[in-house]
């Protein structure tokens, strides 16, 4: 019996949502994701603060995050909703 499904692997990244690093700690990634990085995250963004009528902007961190999934997928030469072959 040859293989008719194939899936693929699929990933898909993230990024949270840019805070204080000092607060980004405790941050989750969304439901069904894996956090990928640890401890505050990476400072790799700023996050903005509105006083009065002024708009600070300070370096920030966030977190990456990874889900993976399977995509159902024919193997060659099979296609159709039940993989069916020629």
């Amino acid at each position: 019996q040859m293989k008719k499904q194939c899936d693929q692997k699929l990933f898909i990244r993230m990024k949270t949502e840019c805070v204080p690093c000092s607060l980004n700690l405790e941050t989750q990634c969304p439901a069904g994701y894996t956090k990928i990085t640890n401890g505050t995250g990476i400072p790799d963004c700023r996050y903005y603060l509105e006083i009065k009528t002024h708009t600070l902007s300070f370096p920030g961190c966030r977190h990456h995050c990874m889900k993976e999934f399977e995509q159902p997928e024919c193997c060659q030469g099979h296609w159709g909703p039940d993989c069916m072959g020629k």
